[in-house]
């Protein structure tokens, strides 16, 4: 990647912002606080239920918001949004001030979903290397990891007792790396691309988004399967990973080290995501990521009380979110134009939010058969996603009124 670019700049940018954001401090005992908090299993469930209709409402308005404004201020806005969502878990003590929490976390992270997608490829073109976007945000995503492994080993420890006054030390020091990321936010350079775009209006934004997805139906494609394998392999196996690691015998000031070396492998698979996607073709990758992802959950399902078993299975579904989530980006962002590409990333969103809220609400149904049954199922929504087809584009189409051409890589 080039040096002393507009782009080398903003991933640079985006790269501290995400360390900051991303360090969760009461990430390695999350699951334990609710419990702590008196929150039963299904209700744990309805959080990211709350939290993906939350962000399936916000999507479009924060994506014509984002493209009508620019990616700073949208930033701006759901940073504030979500400082208020985090000092609420401060206090809260029934089930109804964890919805609200999770509600304002997924409303926040609208206003940075699509933007900062934007941001990047947007940067990158200026450059002619709209073809590294996977290994950009590879490096951004990298600082997740980092974030992670300083986060949950420090974590981990101070709340070694589960009592409510270390819970709140955590969730306050959160707070105050959320509110330093304002830093990094306003030196971020806007693209001259999105600095020229005219948009007429909100109503004119969203129907070139829905134009551009109805002329890239591949797009469609992409987002099913990314989504169904990273909300059953990611997202709904990390909502129990405390309780199925401890169950399996792992003792409880030990699943923070595991979170670290969780940390570790993820930051290096981002960082090869080049070095991966040179020998195998990224829709190779995004399918035997799925396999792995399918089949570690149902191992985690049939023989999860094994430790040694319950330790790959967890390490396998951190490389996968690492791998599967910059190759994505890549695959989907070539398919759509700068001037509504915040748009179309949320209406893409919306898509993702629906799916979040089928797979998690069919889940509740089998929250009473334990965490084995959970992943069992959740297995099969990987493998579904898995099965999903992606294939290259390769012609060039006019996706917009602009005479706007888009060569599909």
């Amino acid at each position: 990647m080039k040096k002393n670019t507009l782009a080398a700049h903003n991933i640079k940018m985006l790269f501290w912002l995400t360390i900051l954001q991303s360090t969760s401090f009461i990430a390695p005992v999350l699951t334990l606080f609710y419990y702590a908090r008196d929150m039963t299993g299904a209700q744990i469930l309805l959080m990211p239920v709350f939290w993906s209709l939350s962000l399936l409402l916000g999507e479009v308005p924060a994506g014509v918001y984002a493209d009508r404004f620019n990616a700073k201020i949208s930033f701006m806005t759901g940073t504030f949004i979500r400082i208020v969502g985090v000092s609420i878990l401060l206090f809260a003590n029934e089930p109804w001030l964890f919805y609200l929490s999770a509600i304002l976390s997924g409303l926040s992270v609208a206003f940075f979903s699509g933007s900062d997608q934007a941001l990047i490829y947007d940067s990158l073109k200026e450059s002619g290397e709209e073809d590294r976007m996977d290994k950009a945000i590879g490096k951004i995503q990298s600082g997740t990891f980092i974030a992670t492994f300083f986060a949950v080993v420090t974590g981990a420890i101070l709340a070694r007792d589960l009592r409510d006054e270390q819970f709140i030390l955590l969730i306050v020091l959160g707070l105050v790396l959320i509110v330093a990321s304002i830093f990094f936010i306003l030196r971020l350079r806007v693209p001259q691309n999105q600095q020229e775009v005219a948009v007429d209006g909100s109503l004119a934004t969203v129907l070139e988004g829905i134009k551009v997805i109805r002329q890239a139906p591949q797009l469609l494609f992409m987002v099913l399967n990314a989504t169904l394998v990273f909300t059953s392999g990611v997202v709904a196996f990390e909502l129990f990973d405390q309780p199925f690691l401890n169950g399996a015998g792992l003792p409880v000031e030990y699943i923070g080290l595991m979170y670290g070396a969780g940390a570790v492998l993820g930051f290096f698979s981002s960082h090869t995501i080049g070095w991966l996607t040179q020998r195998i073709s990224r829709i190779s990758l995004l399918f035997m990521t799925g396999l792995l992802a399918a089949s570690s959950l149902l191992l985690a399902g049939l023989f999860g009380n094994i430790l040694i078993l319950a330790l790959t299975v967890f390490l396998a579904l951190k490389f996968v979110s690492a791998v599967r989530v910059p190759i994505y980006s890549q695959l989907s962002n070539d398919l759509i134009p700068s001037h509504v590409r915040a748009t179309t990333i949320s209406l893409l969103s919306i898509i993702d939010g629906v799916l979040d809220l089928i797979v998690f609400g069919t889940l509740t149904f089998f929250a009473v058969g334990g965490i084995s049954s959970i992943y069992i199922v959740c297995a099969g929504i990987a493998l579904l996603g898995t099965l999903l087809p992606i294939r290259k584009v390769k012609e060039t189409m006019v996706v917009s009124s602009s005479e706007v051409s888009l060569e599909h890589k």
